[in-house]
């Protein structure tokens, strides 16, 4: 009994034993950690640039911001531009971090992302470094017409109410309100998107003819509301990241007009 409960806590010496599967999913993310980062480097960086500049070219004379949708079409820009650029980092992600998961004779073993973006391209030929990119620019458009507009539509509220000025906690308060509607707005999309990955042949046809009929058939046979099934869940990922992403953005953008604009 005792070299029974010794062999279920660990090994038969006693010592805890790390499953394999462990050590390959460890790898594996850990492999994908240099292309995570080049991805949020590209994507983050070009879609928050070209919001920023866009919104500020589009602000009166007189410091009147844009309109809430002239607010959803710069987003929708930033998104799309962002999305392309950020693509062929997020398709080395993808296959750096499957690789952990799969047989040794089966994986890329690529050293890091740049290792990554040149076999790809001197392997497959660098149109491939932008395959999916149609699907994850139209995620990102409805994404961050959302997430943006809705930022800078919720802080302009916020100031105008009197209560609140220009400081962390309204930029706080109003980043909170975005992720609420990012999610909303991103859940529908994200279903569809997963659904079409993970979508299986049933008489040698498609589950889903595209996106809407995802949609149609959730509404139809799950409920309208299955469209949001999972979100606090979701919410509880989206709302810090939304909250730190625009935090940091307005103290950089601070900063960046006290060092190189006052003068």
């Amino acid at each position: 009994m005792a070299a029974t409960a010794s062999a279920g806590a660990g090994g038969m010496d006693g010592k805890p034993r790390t499953s394999p599967k462990s050590i390959k999913f460890l790898f594996g993310g850990l492999a994908g950690l240099s292309a995570g980062l080049l991805r949020q480097a590209t994507y983050t960086t070009t879609r928050l640039g070209i919001y920023t500049v866009l919104f500020e070219r589009l602000t009166g004379a007189d410091g009147t911001p844009p309109g809430f949708l002239l607010k959803a079409l710069i987003g929708m820009t930033a998104g799309a531009t962002g999305a392309f650029v950020g693509t062929p980092a997020e398709v080395a992600l993808i296959r750096m971090t499957a690789d952990g998961r799969l047989p040794a004779d089966q994986r890329r073993g690529y050293k890091n992302v740049f290792n990554a973006l040149i076999r790809i391209t001197r392997e497959e030929g660098v149109l491939t470094l932008w395959r999916g990119c149609i699907p994850t620019m139209a995620r990102a458009v409805v994404v961050n017409a959302a997430q943006l507009a809705s930022y800078s539509q919720s802080k302009q509220f916020l100031l105008d109410s009197g209560y609140f000025s220009d400081n962390i906690l309204c930029h706080f308060c109003a980043s909170m309100i975005s992720g609420l509607v990012t999610t909303a707005a991103s859940m529908p999309v994200d279903i569809a998107k997963t659904r079409i990955q993970n979508m299986r042949m049933i008489d040698g046809k498609p589950e889903y003819k595209n996106g809407l009929d995802v949609l149609f058939k959730v509404v139809r046979y799950e409920g309208f509301f299955s469209l949001w099934k999972g979100f606090t869940p979701y919410y509880a990922r989206l709302g810090p990241h939304t909250v730190l992403t625009f935090i940091f953005l307005e103290q950089m953008n601070k900063a960046y007009r006290r060092l190189f604009l006052s003068g």
